[in-house]
């Protein structure tokens, strides 16, 4: 079976490669495999297609390839909460939730990922069309095989864009090499409260997925977040295998700050606050009721694995 990720060298979707990589799947009776297709739409488009059997990815992009949730099944949360953080250029001088920075700036946001900022913007009382806010995608951010995070750290440290809205890594390469500074973390805190429900990292499938198959994705990556809650520095030998050295030696810190969010329940608070975000993006006509979301004959997985 094929699992696909919108972007491998990250924290974001960390959760479901590690289940691949420790084994977690084989453990529960699936031989899985993970690739990387960006951006996230192209990822779920391939899910509807049948080209691949999982995505790991953000939530509300299911909606790219199936309209009002027909067809695909949220089975976990990897991580909760809306999770890319907004970075701008260290010479900007900005101060940590002070939005009034973004003011004719460019920002670079993926395809579907950049929802989420416009919408925050707009919860913030700042209208990015008005106050001349350009957000689009990076530079360079196109091609097959390219992980948006360090294409994003890349562009902004050679003035190609003001700030870019992405994932963790992306965020501590700029931030530890010099060229930017953290504006917003929302699952932190930083911007308006609604902002953490827009979206979160989560494991979905096509809904006729055999129910023992999504069980045992489900216990796969439960077994993943318990892994890593046990011992962030199992992150590092994954990232060994998959990511730049550079990169390699910042995952474990990043997986340990993440640690508090990993928990695979999706509540119907979640889904009522990232529906409502949907609809006022124009993305979702409908209110689908949590079990047209959730695939609730696995609900009962979610709880601690002995």
């Amino acid at each position: 079976m094929r699992l696909a990720v919108p972007d491998l060298i990250s924290n974001s979707y960390f959760p479901v490669i590690a289940a691949v990589e420790l084994g977690c799947f084989a453990a529960e009776g699936l031989e899985v495999t993970h690739e990387l297709i960006f951006p996230v739409d192209k990822a779920y488009e391939a899910l509807r297609d049948g080209v691949i059997d999982f995505v790991g990815g953000s939530s509300h992009s299911a909606l790219a390839a199936f309209p009002e949730w027909r067809g695909v099944d949220l089975l976990c949360a990897q991580g909760q909460g809306m999770y890319w953080f907004l970075v701008m250029r260290a010479d900007l001088g900005a101060q940590r939730g002070d939005l009034s920075v973004l003011r004719g700036k460019r920002i670079g946001a993926a395809p579907w990922v950049d929802m989420g900022l416009r919408r925050l913007l707009i919860a913030a009382g700042l209208d990015p069309a008005k106050e001349a806010i350009a957000i689009a995608p990076v530079p360079g951010a196109q091609g097959a095989g390219v992980n948006f995070g360090l294409t994003a750290a890349r562009a902004l440290a050679e003035g190609k864009i003001d700030g870019f809205w992405a994932n963790g890594m992306g965020a501590e390469v700029a931030v530890t090499g010099g060229a930017g500074t953290i504006l917003l973390d929302v699952r932190r805190g930083d911007g308006p409260k609604a902002c953490f429900d827009y979206t979160m990292s989560a494991l979905a499938a096509r809904s006729d997925l055999p129910r023992e198959h999504a069980v045992a994705a489900v216990r796969a990556v439960m077994r993943a977040q318990a892994l890593l809650k046990e011992n962030p520095e199992r992150a590092t030998g994954i990232g060994g295998r998959l990511f730049p050295p550079e990169q390699a030696a910042l995952i474990a810190d990043l997986i340990r700050r993440d640690l508090p969010y990993y928990t695979p329940e999706i509540s119907e608070g979640f889904v009522q606050g990232m529906n409502r975000f949907a609809r006022d993006l124009g993305i979702l006509a409908g209110d689908p009721r949590y079990e047209e979301v959730v695939r609730t004959d696995v609900v009962e997985e979610w709880r601690p694995i002995p």
